[in-house]
Parts: structure tokens; sequence; C-alpha cells
């Protein structure tokens, strides 16, 4: 993400690029060539004028009456998201879900490669995932460093994650996604994406939730109602 926020691209237009990658993959993978602003920002799920504006960042503006290039435009979103280089990755964590995404076959086609796996369970260390041997987590700087790890996924329980974190940050970690069900505090300089899979669940409960009511007709509160019952 150096790359684009060098140039100036907004946080916002970054958050959407792998949106843009994702759905002209997809157009790749069937054979098109080319496609307009309006059916890739449906691809995408944004509006054409953001799409649009979105890519003048890249310099990209497509050619009237053809639309972009879908081959070129992949390459210029995945040269602005460093995704031209091969990124090393340690997962710190092989419970379930650290297991899961160690064993995710998107990484590698992806631009990522899992490059180390840590875990404090004596009963798990030294077992073998995707080639590889799991490392103690006491060991964890000297591999980071001799790995060249750039990326950590934290997939830990939510009481070691802020240790952890700031042992990788220590070694000079400055990328971290968090799998956690912790909110990490780190310093400025280092960036972290929280993955919170309860969190969107509850979001989704939420909605469901609402057309349920909807359905049987229950009143729904709306901010006006809370605001009354609140005064």
């Amino acid at each position: 993400m150096s790359q684009a926020r060098e140039r100036g691209i907004p946080d916002a237009t970054v958050a959407r690029l792998p949106l843009y990658l994702r759905a002209l993959n997809g157009l790749a993978e069937r054979g098109t060539a080319t496609v307009s602003s309006e059916d890739l920002a449906l691809a995408a799920g944004v509006n054409s004028a953001k799409l649009r504006k979105d890519l003048s960042h890249l310099g990209s503006y497509g050619t009237r009456g053809v639309g972009y290039d879908v081959q070129y435009l992949i390459y210029q979103i995945s040269r602005e998201l460093g995704l031209t280089q091969d990124w090393a990755v340690a997962i710190i964590g092989l419970g379930n879900l650290g297991r899961a995404l160690a064993n995710y076959g998107g990484f590698v086609s992806r631009g990522f490669r899992v490059a180390a796996l840590f875990d404090a369970d004596p009963a798990v260390v030294g077992e073998r995932l995707v080639g590889m041997a799991v490392d103690h987590i006491d060991d964890l700087e000297e591999v980071l460093g001799r790995q060249g790890v750039s990326i950590v996924v934290l997939a830990t329980p939510a009481s070691a994650a802020q240790e952890v974190a700031e042992r990788v940050i220590a070694a000079g970690i400055t990328s971290i996604l968090n799998f956690a069900p912790a909110v990490l505090t780190v310093p400025d300089g280092v960036d972290v994406r929280k993955v919170d899979l309860s969190t969107e669940l509850q979001i989704l409960a939420f909605h469901e939730q609402r057309k349920a009511d909807r359905e049987a007709g229950s009143p729904i509160m709306t901010e006006d109602w809370a605001e009354a019952m609140d005064a």
C-alpha cells in the first residue's frame, strides 16, 4: 500500500482497489478484453462515478466508447497494491482459524507467500502444515528475520494478541492482519487491519431481525423514537 500512499491516493480509494481487482480477474477468466466503467462498477458493487474517480488516481481514464483494457487495468491496480512483489507472510496461532488461513490457496495467486507458522502449544510445534514446520513462538523474532516476513497474521487468543503484536513490531513488522478478538494498541507507522468475524455475524443478525420484524408487522424503533424515549 505504500506506493499508493506516496502517490497521494486516498485511503478510501485504496480500500476499493481490491474490489476492482477481484472483479477484473473474474472478467479476465471469462475472456473479457475490455469493460465499461458502468459494467466494472456493477461487478465491483460501487457506482460508476466513484469508480472513474478512483481509477483516475492511477492515471487510468479508459477510452471513450471502448472502456478499460482489462489486463492493463489488472496490472495497474496490482502494481499500486504492491502485488507484483512476493510478500512473505507469517501466521501466528494455529488453532482452527489459523490452520484454515494457512491452507488457503488464494494467497499465492494474489502475491502472498506463507513463509512462517507459529504456535505456543508444544503439541503443535514441529507439526508440518502447507509444507513447513510450525515454529515455537519463542523463536518468533529470529524466524521473522530469517524468512524476510513483511506481514503478520494474528490468529491468537485475545489474551495473547497485544503481547505478540508488540513483539512482532519490535522485530520490525509494520503490517498486521488481526483476527484475534482484541483491539491492538500500536505505535504510529504500524498498519493494523482487523477482521472480526463475530462482529460481522452480529451485523448480519441485526439485518435479519429487521427483515423478520417487517414481515411480522412489528414496529421498528427509529432514531426519532429512540430520542423521544430518552427524553
